[in-house]
């Protein structure tokens, strides 16, 4: 069984940055997709920014390009999240996932592994 264990987080000021990682174990196969979806209440979750452990390709939303920076520590088996110039529409709960396979599709449903999750909050 996969297990994703989250941190990071918090409240920031407009501008500022944050850092999420997300470690995972319970796998035995490297090629595999972990990344980040969040949400907002009333919305879909939105698959923010994914990464294929086994070659290293990554998917990023539009609205987070050139901001957000997902990488890895295959040692580690841990993920991270590197957020700047964080904007208040970044405003959600962040979700780690992990998908087993070498598609890392940007929807929701493609996950079957997700983590608890953890707020981030930007002010304006």
């Amino acid at each position: 069984q996969v297990q994703l264990v989250e941190s990071g987080g918090g409240s920031v000021q407009a501008g500022g940055s944050l850092r999420l990682s997300c470690a995972a174990s319970g796998y035995t196969d490297s090629s595999n997709c972990m990344g980040w979806f969040r949400q907002v209440p009333g919305k879909e979750r939105e698959g923010v920014a994914l990464l294929y452990t086994s070659g290293g390709s990554t998917h990023y939303a539009d609205s987070v390009k050139g901001r957000f920076t997902i990488a890895q520590d295959n040692a580690r088996n841990t993920v991270y999240l590197q957020m700047g110039s964080l904007k208040p529409e970044d405003t959600a709960m962040y979700y780690c996932v992990f998908r087993i396979g070498w598609a890392c599709p940007a929807k929701a449903y493609a996950y079957i592994y997700w983590g608890k999750g953890t707020q981030v909050t930007v002010s304006s």
